[in-house]
């Protein structure tokens, strides 16, 4: 109890000293048609995480890339609409978000099935670190239109991903609440994560983004992306799993009414 208030005193501190500017703020979300669904309560809400957000964490370009205030309040309040109706202390352990102009090639060793190792290069617009920093790509970040036909939106997903580590390695099962239960989640999951599969094997069109097939923390990072900017498909698609997504994140995207959530 003592440390919650001496938290809530520091907090309001940080937030007088360091608050993001109305102006900047106000400009920021106009940008986004995902964050200016937002009701009025959720504004202010979403500012006050995103402030304390980058007080804690820091924005930095790589690659040439001169990270802007707007684009460092874009990045954070979108990251933050994932905790919304939660706490900051899910992004704790971790200090950096490092964002690239364009897509990246990560260099790595990788196993095969009679494993042998691989070097391999990728070309990447995110990623998520245990324990370390998030890297993003602007020119997958940045909010605009994406011309594909599935919800895209590389910070819902890598943030995603450091929600889903919270208990260890990323595997599509992040913490559950008190009031979830482990069986509903992976009963929910297990079952979409099937049907996507036959779907991707059957060669029909899918309704979620095919890359969520990879693997179970994809799959989870993938309904997130989708459950924040086409509520209303994923709800159709996965009716138990937009549930159970209501209950983790403590939000109902389709309740916003937002014409792009469709």
């Amino acid at each position: 109890m003592i440390l919650r208030r001496i938290q809530r005193f520091w907090q309001q501190h940080i937030l007088f000293r360091s608050r993001i500017p109305y102006s900047l703020w106000h400009k920021t979300i106009m940008t986004s048609t995902l964050l200016s669904c937002l009701d009025r309560k959720e504004r202010h809400r979403l500012r006050k995480l995103a402030s304390l957000f980058l007080h804690e964490k820091a924005i930095t370009g790589a690659g040439g890339l001169d990270v802007n205030d707007t684009m460092r309040v874009y990045i954070a309040a979108t990251a933050c609409l994932l905790i919304l109706n939660l706490d900051l202390d899910y992004y704790d352990g971790w200090s950096e978000i490092i964002v690239y102009p364009d897509t990246f090639v990560i260099k790595r060793e990788e196993y095969d099935e009679n494993g042998l190792v691989h070097n391999t290069q990728r070309a990447l617009a995110g990623e998520s670190w245990q324990r370390g920093p998030v890297i993003l790509s602007w020119s997958d970040a940045r909010p605009e239109d994406q011309p594909d036909r599935h919800a895209s939106n590389v910070v819902l997903h890598e943030f995603a991903h450091k929600l889903d580590m919270l208990n260890g390695a990323a595997n599509g099962m992040p913490p559950l609440h008190a009031s979830m239960t482990r069986e509903d989640w992976t009963k929910s999951l297990s079952l979409a994560y099937k049907k996507l599969h036959q779907k991707i094997d059957h060669h029909k069109q899918t309704s979620i983004d095919p890359y969520g097939a990879e693997n179970p923390a994809e799959f989870f990072a993938v309904l997130t992306e989708t459950f924040f900017e086409h509520p209303a498909r994923l709800q159709k698609a996965y009716r138990q799993v937009y549930q159970q997504f209501c209950l983790f994140y403590r939000q109902d995207p389709i309740q916003r009414h937002c014409n792009h959530m469709a």
